[in-house]
């Protein structure tokens, strides 16, 4: 009997010795500055975003937080240095859903596998989408803009900030779901779409609503349609098209922006980030700087996300797969 309580407390030593180490590093963290990799401009949204979170978020980890503005291809530089330089587990991210559910189907090579390489963190917040056309448009509903566009297939012209912009593949969703048939615009920034809409150069576009606002304010623009699954707190007077003029009542789409780290960072950190992101997320002041940018605070667990990530790279694959379909 000794025998066998000796062996029992023995094995329960040794269980509690291999423990020990994640515990003691979870308990240790951060033990230097943390830096989040941003893959887009200092002054840019998924910048300020970034700042309006880790602001409070590096007081109550009792450590700096060093912003590294890492930009390029569409948010995809960002991650790959954050992976580069994940060695002592200090190094996290910001990421756009972009390089996380369409980036590799539209540039064929990453450098990094959305599942294998990250572990998802949480969601900061989402933003809508708004179909807009120009103050001077005779269409002045989602509905009359649907007929308009089915009594002439291809006439009516979208502006977006390039192929495969969520912008893009927005108004493609858009198209397939109302079987509508519209003409792409491309262009490099929103500027240049707001511009030519009320131009009459193109007929309409996909825009944040914080791009789309002050020109609607002005009397140059409308906004028809929002793309969220509810109104949107920054334009709660916008119709959302989702069971509108025809369109599924399960009609959404949405930007988000989310906190990401490589692969193999620690459990434990991840949900301690989780919980003081969620946290930070509920404070109202928080909020209110997310809305008046045009984004509405989010939060959520780290499979939440996970989850998220591969709906949005289910739904905008079969998009794109539309879209690159021989015409």
């Amino acid at each position: 009997m000794t025998h066998i309580l000796t062996r029992r407390a023995t094995l329960i030593l040794t269980a509690a010795a291999l423990a020990a180490p994640a515990f003691a590093q979870e308990a240790d963290w951060p033990s230097a500055p943390v830096h989040v990799y941003v893959g887009f401009p200092a002054g840019s949204s998924p910048d300020l975003l970034a700042r309006i979170i880790t602001e409070p978020l590096a007081e109550r980890l009792g450590q700096p937080i060093v912003i590294e503005n890492k930009p390029g291809a569409g948010g995809v530089i960002g991650i790959q240095q954050m992976l580069a330089n994940a060695d002592d587990g200090h190094a996290i991210g910001t990421s756009i859903n972009g390089p996380l559910t369409t980036a590799a189907r539209m540039m064929g090579e990453t450098g990094f596998d959305p599942q294998a390489d990250i572990s998802p963190i949480a969601l900061i917040a989402t933003s809508p989408l708004v179909l807009a056309v120009s103050g001077e448009s005779e269409i002045a509903d989602l509905a009359g803009f649907v007929e308009a566009a089915k009594a002439e297939p291809g006439a009516m012209s979208f502006g977006s900030v390039g192929q495969g912009s969520g912008a893009h593949l927005t108004a493609e969703l858009f198209n397939s779901e109302a079987g509508i048939e519209m003409l792409h615009v491309p262009f490099t920034a929103y500027a240049e779409v707001t511009t030519s809409i009320m131009g009459g150069e193109i007929d309409s576009g996909f825009m944040a609503p914080s791009a789309a606002l002050p020109h609607v304010e002005a009397g140059n623009m409308k906004m028809l349609g929002v793309t969220s699954a509810e109104p949107f707190g920054q334009i709660p007077d916008v119709p959302v098209i989702a069971g509108n003029a025809g369109l599924p009542d399960d009609f959404k789409a949405e930007l988000w922006n989310a906190f990401i780290a490589p692969a193999d960072t620690d459990p434990a950190v991840i949900e301690r980030l989780n919980a003081e992101i969620n946290e930070i997320l509920q404070d109202e002041t928080v909020q209110q700087k997310l809305l008046d940018m045009g984004w509405q605070a989010a939060g959520g667990s780290a499979g939440d996300l996970t989850q998220r990530i591969a709906d949005d790279t289910e739904m905008w694959g079969a998009v794109i797969d539309t879209v690159e379909a021989p015409q």
